[in-house]
Order: structure tokens, then C-alpha cells, then sequence
């Protein structure tokens, strides 16, 4: 298979291709990230049968989905983690506020991971066991919802 391209000046670039089963495609990338699929009539490469725009999310999703699943990209293949992220807030009841990340003991007790903490002042991407809560801060968690959820429960006190 043989992908044409062909600048478009002002809005972007179009690429082209036939499918071996004779099916001409059109992906149109826009310069503001936005992609417009065309599907053509096999005998006549004038005639648009349907058009799909995308936005940048949903664009990347589909190039996700018709990746090979050989496991050389993160998201595509078999791999089904079902993990969640949460922002846990931190009150002035939590018995972790004013002290050490590390004693939570996040990771340990609910396999969950605290990679950033939001404060008023500006985050703090990847916090080491000697960063100390705040009453306010925002604790950004992935895990599994279970181990999530059973974090919120252990920083909030109850």
C-alpha cells in the first residue's frame, strides 16, 4: 500500500490510500489538530460516500485502536490495567496533614500511587516520602478503584 500526500496550504495535509480491497481513504490533518476520514467510491475518486471529523482526543483514540497489538505501544494490545485516577482532597481533619508522605505508606497498604500533589502555590509532580500534606493540597492518585478508593479513606481519617 502506497499513502499519498499532499500539502493543503492554510489548513494542513491529506493523505491518501487504498486499501487492497480497492477502498480509497482520505485522512485530512488539519494544522489545529482536528481530522476529517473520507471514504470514497472504489471507481470513482470524486465521489465522497461519508466523512467522520475527529478532534485531537478522539483522533488519537482511533490511531490507538488500529495500532498493531504487538505490544509496541502503551494502551493497544491486550493489556486491560482498569486504572483509575483521583484527586483526594486533604482537609484539616486528615491525620496526615502536616505530615510526611511516606507515612501514609500509600503504595504499600493500597497498591495505589501518589504521582503529583496540587497545592495553591503550584504542583508537585512525583512528591518524595519527606513531602509533607497540607490541609488543601490535592493528592493526585492512580491505582485500581478499589486501592483508590481505600487511599481517599486513609488520608481523609475515616
Amino acid at each position: 500500500m502506497t499513502t499519498q500526500r499532499t500539502k493543503l496550504p492554510g489548513v494542513g495535509t491529506q493523505y491518501d490510500f487504498q486499501t487492497r480491497a480497492g477502498r480509497h481513504i482520505s485522512v485530512v490533518a488539519h494544522q489545529d489538530g482536528r481530522r476529517f476520514l473520507g471514504f470514497y467510491e472504489p471507481g470513482d475518486p470524486d465521489a465522497c460516500q461519508a466523512t467522520v471529523p475527529l478532534d485531537p482526543d478522539e483522533a488519537s483514540s482511533l490511531a490507538g485502536l488500529l495500532a498493531p497489538a504487538d505490544g509496541s505501544r502503551l494502551g493497544t494490545g491486550e493489556m486491560d490495567l482498569d486504572l483509575v485516577t483521583e484527586r483526594i482532597h486533604v482537609t484539616t481533619q486528615s491525620p496526615y496533614r502536616s505530615r510526611p508522605l511516606g507515612e501514609t505508606r500509600a503504595r504499600t497498604r493500597t497498591g495505589a500511587y501518589i504521582v503529583a500533589v496540587l497545592r495553591r502555590t503550584g504542583p508537585h509532580p512525583s512528591p518524595g516520602p519527606e513531602f509533607r500534606l497540607e490541609a488543601g493540597d490535592e493528592v493526585v492518585a492512580v491505582g485500581t478503584r478499589e486501592g483508590v478508593d481505600e487511599l481517599a479513606r486513609i488520608i481523609s481519617g475515616t
